[in-house]
């Protein structure tokens, strides 16, 4: 029996340690919006990246990120106090390639 508690201890000690990235909280952990096919984006480019998100959008939390999106290299997913969300298409410099796009009508 302590071997499963001592275990089970574990697991959910990794598991708590998933949760963040670089002092950052992890992208994909609200929500968790990704899917097998997507890959977040991790390590300093998910701090570089956020911050463009962040910076194009004027306010929020990042709550997804993939790397090589359809439609840019990355996508930053913002989600702001009111519920609403906008994808924020980055290039690999983390230049914003489009308009945040988004929002109560998608």
């Amino acid at each position: 029996m302590k071997k499963t508690g001592k275990a089970a201890a574990a697991g959910l000690a990794a598991l708590v340690g998933v949760g963040t990235v670089g002092g950052l909280p992890a992208a994909n952990a609200e929500g968790s919006g990704q899917s097998d096919s997507e890959t977040a984006i991790t390590g300093p480019a998910l701090a570089q990246a956020s911050a463009a998100a962040l910076a194009a959008t004027g306010q929020g939390r990042v709550t997804d990120t993939e790397v090589g999106d359809e439609e840019s290299y990355y996508e930053v997913e913002v989600t702001f106090d009111d519920g609403t969300e906008v994808d924020v298409q980055l290039d690999r410099a983390f230049q914003v390639v489009a308009e945040p796009k988004g929002g109560a009508d998608g």
